[in-house]
């Protein structure tokens, strides 16, 4: 084989591999019910590209299902989301901050919510509803 041929096959070669490298798609394992943590006997992989869905298995692992997932079925980005830290009527601290002027009270939760999601809650002393933004810590502030 003459030179230029075989950096022909070459280039014919590396480019097949890289049009089927990253083409994989997670898929549930078993049924993972809905409000469960992902964890990574729950998932597995198989081949071809699926659009919307997660192709990588840090993308899902430690998620939280929003929906009931099924074996086999490709795992999408809108099924899933950050594990909830806020449980529907729990209480929790409502934060508003400007300047240098923080006010804190309680207030009643009316849904579920993880970290960085925006919650609806009901302050418990005036009776108002506001949504807020969930914090590391659980709270929720408001104003942001």
């Amino acid at each position: 084989m003459r030179a230029w041929e075989i950096l022909l096959w070459t280039l014919v070669l590396t480019l097949a591999a890289l049009s089927t490298a990253g083409a994989d798609t997670v898929v549930s394992a078993r049924p993972v019910r809905a409000m469960s943590v992902i964890g990574p006997d729950d998932l597995t992989m198989i081949a071809g590209d699926t659009p919307g869905a997660a192709a990588h298995l840090s993308e899902v692992l430690g998620k939280e299902a929003r929906v009931m997932l099924y074996p086999g079925r490709p795992i999408r980005l809108d099924q899933i989301g950050p594990p909830a830290l806020i449980e529907r009527n729990q209480i929790v601290t409502l934060i508003y901050s400007a300047g240098g002027l923080t006010i804190a009270t309680e207030a009643r939760s009316l849904g579920r919510a993880g970290l960085g999601d925006v919650v609806r809650v009901m302050n418990l002393a005036s009776r108002k509803t506001v949504s807020g933004k969930v914090q590391p810590d659980g709270s929720v502030a408001v104003g942001f």
